[in-house]
This record gives C-alpha cells, sequence and structure tokens, in this order.
C-alpha cells in the first residue's frame, strides 16, 4: 500500500483536517478530517482548510468604478486593474483560428474553444514541466487536420432507415449564438422541464429538458447490443479506425445504448457502473474526450491560418476560445485509475512521441500487486497498483506529441483527484489560491464516483464551485476570441457533465439537480428494480428493520441516535446484565464518522451504557489498536465492536465472533450489507459459535434511506416499508 506521504508535512495538509487523528492505514487512500462531513444530503459546505498554492495578485486600481450590468465589461475592468506597469512582459500566445459567429439555425465553418495563455501554473504534486513550446501559437498550417473538418453531417442507421445527423460538436458549441443561447436559458428557468421516466432494457431512464425528443429505439434491445458506428458518431477520421474497435466493445449492451446522448454533449449521471461494463464506458469516453479536444485544435489552428493570410483580419471576428487553454477535466478516485484512463487515450491517439512518458509510469503506476486474493473482486479491482489519492496532471496533445505534466494552462485535459485539485486551488480567502485554469472547462467526468464519496465528497462539491467562473487575471488571453456565452458567464450551460458510479445516493442526485444545467438536456440512467442484498446473504437468519421518523433531512442525525437509545440500547444492556446467552458478539455498524463519534461517547460516558464493554474500529484507527479490538471482541472480552463504513471500504476487515449485527445506518453499497450481515455471521456460525436461531440483524432507517435501502431490501419489499404500514418494525427471514 501507498504510505501516507502527505501526512509527513503537516504544514502543507491543512486542506484534510484541522487537526488530524493519528492515521490507522499507512496508506494514501484516506485524506479525510476527524469529523467528515456528514453523509446525508445537505447544502454544500465551505469549511474546508486548504494547502499553499502558487501566489496570484489581487490589486485593484479602479475601485470607484461602478460595473456594468455586462459581465463582459465588469471582467475587463478588473483584468485591467491587476496588470502591474513594471512586471515583465510575458510570452504572448498567438492564436489562430476563428470563424464569424454562427446563427442558431445555419452552419458554418467550426470555431472552436481554446484557449492561449503561457502563463504561472499551480504547482503539480509531480512538478510539472516547463512549457517552452505553444502547440497552437508555433504550428504551422500543415499542423491542422485536413480530413473531415468540413463535415458536418454524418448517416446514421435506426430500425433500417438512414438518418442524416448534424455533428453535435458543430451543433453544440460552434452554432451557439450567444443571444439565443440566454433566450434558451430563461425559458429553462421561467418554464422548467419535467422529468420523463422510461423503462427500457431494466434500467430506469429519467430525462430533463431535451431540445429534440429522441427515438425510443435508441433504449430497445437491439439497439444496445448492436455494434457503434464511428463515422455515425462524426468520430474525426484520424481516430475512426481505432475508435472503430473500442466503440465495438462498448456497443454491446447499456453503453451501447447511452453512446449517442454522450457524444450529443448532454449531461450524464450513470448510476449503474460496474466491472463489467467499467472498460466499455471508459472506451466510450476516451473516445468522445480525444475526439473533442481533436475537433477544437483543429478549428483553431484553421482560423489561425485564416488570420495569418487575411489582409485585414482586424476585420474578422473569429470567437473561438475560452479563458484558458484545459477544456476537459476528468476527477479519478487513484493514480492507477488515472493512468488506465491515461493509457486509453494515449492507444487511441498514437502519437509518435510521448515526452517524460517515463516518469509518468514510474509515478502512476505500480506493477506488484500485494493485495490479498481473498479479499472481494470490487476492493482488487479499484485499490490495485498505485492507490495514492493525491495527484493532479496536465496532458497536452500536439499533432504528433503527447507531453505528461505540462503546466494546468498549457495542458488540454487535467487529470486529478479531487483532494489533489484542490490542494492546487488553494484555500478560500487566501492569497495564494489559483482556480482560473478551470474557467473554460467544457466536459467534466467523474469516474468511480462511488469512491469519491468514501473520501471526501466536499472536495468534488468544492471543484465544481469554481468551475466556469470567469478568471480573475486574464493570462494572457485573447478576449476577442473568446466566445460570447464565457464572457456572459454562461459557460456552465454549454459544459457537458458525466458521473458514473456503482449505485445513486442523495450526494449524486444534488449534483444532478444542481450542477448539471445543460441546455442540451440530462440524462439519469439506474437500474430499474433491485432484488435486494437481504435475499443474497447466503444463510438464514432473522433480518429485521426498524423504522423511525424524521421530517427532514437535517434533524435525521438527531432521530436516528434517538431511536438506538430507545430500541438498541435497552437491549444491549439487558443481555449484558442476564450473563447468559449472546451476552457477546454484538457489532454496530456505523456508516458515517460522525454518527460513529456520537455513539462512541455516549457508550463510554453514559450511566445507561455503563455496563456495555467496547471497542472500536474507525478509518482512523491505527493497525495495532484494530488488532486489539479484534482479539478482544472475539474472546468476548469486549461485547460490542463499533465499525464504521469507511474503515470497512478501505480495509474490508474479516470479523471474526460476530454472533448479531446492528445497522445503525444502511451502507450505500448493497456489498457491504452482504459482507457485514451476512458473511461474518455466517462465518461464526459453521465455526459453531452460534446457531442461526441465536443471531440475527437489526437495521435502523427512515424514509431518507429510500436509495440505499431499496438496493438493500428490494424494489418491492420497498413499498410498504416506506409507506402505507401501521408498524414501524419488519421482519424478514
Amino acid at each position: 500500500m501507498a504510505p501516507f506521504r502527505r501526512y509527513l508535512n503537516k504544514s502543507k495538509d491543512n486542506v484534510r483536517s484541522n487537526a488530524r487523528p493519528q492515521k490507522a492505514f499507512h496508506s494514501s487512500r484516506l485524506h479525510e478530517p476527524q469529523s467528515p462531513p456528514l453523509d446525508r444530503p445537505s447544502p454544500p459546505s465551505e469549511s474546508e482548510q486548504d494547502l499553499e498554492v502558487s501566489e496570484q495578485g489581487s490589486s485593484s486600481e479602479d475601485e470607484d468604478f461602478t460595473a456594468d450590468a455586462n459581465p463582459y465589461n465588469a471582467l475587463l475592468v478588473s483584468l485591467n486593474s491587476q496588470t502591474h506597469p513594471n512586471e515583465p512582459s510575458r510570452k504572448k500566445r498567438k492564436i489562430h483560428e476563428g470563424l464569424s459567429r454562427d446563427s442558431w439555425t445555419s452552419l458554418k465553418k467550426p470555431v472552436s474553444l481554446d484557449p492561449q495563455p503561457n502563463s504561472p501554473v499551480p504547482e503539480d504534486i509531480d512538478q510539472p514541466i516547463n512549457d517552452q513550446e505553444d502547440a497552437l501559437g508555433n504550428a504551422e498550417a500543415s499542423d491542422v487536420d485536413s480530413d473531415d473538418d468540413g463535415q458536418y453531417t454524418a448517416t446514421v442507421n435506426i430500425e433500417g432507415l438512414s438518418h442524416e445527423v448534424l455533428d453535435p460538436f458543430q451543433k453544440h458549441f460552434n452554432d451557439v449564438n450567444g443571444d439565443r443561447l440566454k433566450l434558451s436559458i430563461q425559458h429553462l428557468k421561467d418554464q422548467p422541464s419535467k422529468p420523463e421516466v422510461t423503462l427500457q432494457i431494466g434500467y430506469k431512464i429519467t430525462s430533463v429538458g431535451f431540445r429534440s425528443s429522441k427515438p425510443q429505439s435508441e433504449y430497445s434491445d437491439s439497439a444496445s447490443n448492436s455494434t457503434l458506428s464511428a463515422q455515425g458518431l462524426c468520430v474525426k477520421e484520424r481516430l475512426r479506425s481505432r475508435a472503430q474497435k473500442l466503440l465495438s466493445v462498448a456497443g454491446r449492451g447499456i453503453p451501447g445504448a447511452i453512446a449517442r446522448d454522450v457524444f450529443s454533449y448532454q449531461d450524464f449521471l450513470f448510476c449503474s457502473r460496474t466491472q463489467a461494463n467499467s472498460q466499455a464506458l471508459q472506451n466510450l469516453l476516451s473516445v468522445h474526450v480525444l475526439n473533442h479536444i481533436l475537433k477544437t485544435r483543429n478549428g483553431v489552428l484553421k482560423n489561425n491560418t485564416r488570420l495569418s493570410k487575411s489582409d485585414s483580419p482586424e476585420d474578422l471576428e473569429c470567437r473561438d476560445q475560452g479563458f484558458t487553454r484545459p477544456k476537459v477535466l476528468v476527477l479519478l478516485p487513484t493514480r492507477q485509475s488515472c493512468a488506465q484512463f491515461i493509457e486509453n487515450i494515449v492507444s487511441l491517439y498514437q502519437p509518435e512521441q510521448q515526452e517524460n512518458k517515463k516518469r509518468f509510469t514510474e509515478s502512476y503506476t505500480q506493477n506488484s500487486n500485494d493485495i490479498s486474493q481473498d479479499k472481494p473482486s470490487d476492493f482488487r479491482d479499484l485499490f490495485a497498483g498505485n492507490d495514492d489519492d493525491l495527484f493532479r496532471l496536465g496532458l497536452k496533445f500536439t499533432r504528433k506529441t503527447v507531453k505528461f505534466f505540462s503546466p494546468f494552462y498549457s495542458s488540454d485535459i487535467i487529470f486529478a483527484s479531487p483532494l489533489g485539485l484542490r490542494t492546487a486551488m488553494g484555500a478560500e480567502g487566501a492569497k495564494k489560491q489559483d482556480s482560473d485554469f478551470l474557467s473554460s472547462i467544457e466536459i467534466v467526468l467523474v469516474d468511480r464516483a462511488d469512491a469519491l464519496l468514501m473520501q471526501n465528497w466536499e472536495h468534488v462539491e468544492h471543484v465544481f464551485n469554481h468551475v466556469n467562473q470567469l478568471p480573475k487575471e486574464a493570462h494572457d488571453c485573447d478576449f476577442s476570441r473568446v466566445k460570447s456565452w464565457y464572457l456572459d458567464g454562461n459557460a456552465q450551460h454549454v459544459r457537458q457533465t458525466v458521473v458514473l458510479s456503482s449505485f445513486n445516493t442523495p450526494e449524486l442526485n444534488q449534483l444532478y439537480t444542481r450542477r448539471m444545467l445543460n441546455v442540451e438536456g440530462k440524462l439519469k440512467v439506474a437500474p430499474s428494480t433491485f432484488d435486494g442484498a437481504i435475499v443474497e446473504l447466503g444463510v438464514s437468519i432473522k433480518q429485521t428493520f426498524v423504522r423511525f421518523d424524521a421530517l427532514e433531512p437535517q434533524k435525521d442525525p438527531d432521530a436516528r441516535f434517538a431511536s438506538f437509545k430507545s430500541s438498541i440500547v435497552p437491549t444491549l444492556t439487558k443481555s449484558t446484565k442476564s450473563g447468559t446467552g449472546n451476552t457477546h458478539g454484538i457489532l454496530i455498524f456505523i456508516p458515517s464518522y460522525m454518527d460513529f463519534v456520537r455513539v462512541r461517547n455516549f457508550l463510554a460516558n453514559s450511566v445507561l451504557a455503563q455496563n456495555i464493554a467496547f471497542g472500536s474500529i474507525s478509518e482512523y484507527t491505527t493497525p495495532p489498536d484494530v488488532a486489539r479490538a479484534r482479539s478482544h471482541f472475539l474472546s468476548g472480552r469486549h461485547s460490542v465492536l463499533l465499525y464504521t463504513g469507511r474503515s470497512h471500504h478501505f480495509r474490508r476487515y474479516k470479523i471474526r465472533g460476530v454472533k448479531q449485527t446492528i445497522m445503525y445506518g444502511l451502507p450505500d453499497n448493497p456489498v457491504f450489507y452482504k459482507e457485514i450481515a451476512g458473511e461474518f455471521i455466517a462465518r461464526t456460525i459453521s465455526e459453531g459459535r452460534v446457531t442461526p436461531e441465536d443471531s440475527g440483524v437489526q437495521s435502523l432507517f427512515c424514509k431518507w434511506d429510500i436509495l440505499k435501502l431499496e438496493r438493500i431490501v428490494g424494489s418491492e419489499r420497498l413499498k410498504s416499508m416506506v409507506k402505507g404500514s401501521l408498524s414501524n418494525t419488519f421482519d424478514f427471514i
């Protein structure tokens, strides 16, 4: 396991914690404060502390200026006010390409979003290499791909009929008039689209705000099993043959069914990621991202050529770029997952040269795999190789070269973990902070969002708070080439956000509702029904679910704790005092660390629990203390063991001696329920320490747990448990 190398320098690691407790795992998987945010839907918090990053000036010489209602004017004033006359001039980037602004209905030549700056960059954890060559500024006319950039339509086959489709890139980015976009945004605000739910091939598909209706056949069984056409998705000819091989894999099953939605730049929340379809999804997204980068670059280079050949370039309106160069942001949980994604893209691009590739391989991959084969397959899939979760990396594309560790302002794609990116941005209110490199992001990909939820979701929210904000500095930007919707502050309505997760949670639903504002619309895909984890335990034991009332999500923690004291604690006290039967072997699973601290303090200090001997294992418990707690629990010295959700996620301990399990809260991951409620008790039964009749599981839940409850009890049982029943107790065997 990778060591907690970032814990050694506490002066730079304030982002993780104000006062970090002793680390439990000598691994960089966990970077959490002692009191992380509650695992429940709540307004975004901004209470994190950040690392120091590159310095950024903030002087103002026009304090008496009253900003015009036009954001563009205000932006220019703020940027001009930060210009220092004695400061040496920065190298200006020579930008080419541009197109007259297209009308909403008529098509014209491509206008691409690409920035120019070569300005100071927030230092990468891995120290980016100084970029001496600007890919676009120094490009020759021969660098422009001469393949299919005049082609704006492709032929696709739907139910045996040929249809001409417009290139989604041209439609979404280059055919957008600023005024028309404003009208579309205002229309969506005045008349919000109602979600439309359809059931197709075992999935529930929720769509919101599409400009045009989707043929129902796109989600049919035949469509999901057909081979995707790279040409039909308007993939650049340079990539088409290699892309077709990747898409032939993605075309099987649900990844193939959603391909046209992804390539149409619609927002997407996909809650059915599995080990079986993960590679197909990655293939699909790799083609989409690289296709977008190359079309963006080629459009800018073409306009550069037009400007250089024009006798009066000042008469040409070439709005083809954003404020800065980075166009794609990819958030991932570990370095190994980042390496896999990048290798997929590089193999698709096949450059003649790869700068800093050796350094990248040494820093992001790990050949040795010290994970035991006894661990579950999903655990090995996530944590195999380099599991460090503190990283950020810029990737730059030229016609013949891919450059790793390029500075952010010279990069086309930024790969990062939420923690790694947040440390680059700096603390709120600090003098040294910079997030301008996120101002012109057009695609955000969040892969393995379920794993990011177990790190610190607040970092993800912090990143989204800064994406597509107006920059604080000019960064050598040529504002005459910036697209109107960037200047108007409407980039978030054009940005595509794609989130992949193994299951849905309130945090992901909040992201879907608040952050996915694309005018093209948005989709949410999840399984239509669940059989329930309770039928997959592998052992016949009593499973009891106790319902409590919480009027709103913010009151859930207090209501849950009150229910625990009234329904669980008396049982624990009674069994301990009796001295007969199963007086020990009770494991209490607590998903949230905040709830864990609350329960631990109660058992340690309350008169009601003074006779309960307990141990605890959390994500911050040291390995020696973990071993001691497990030993005392098995021997019966401790009758109760507190066990947190993140501890199980990052370690997957197999606790022995469990006779009864109490779920203080249900886990988001249904696999955890099967392991903790099923496998732990099944092992104790097989060892002859308890009989099935004397063992069991008791779980607390309320109506705000409906998503996780459905995955555990099944869709059919859910209906009667949430509403329609006078009883608050439900038993299953």
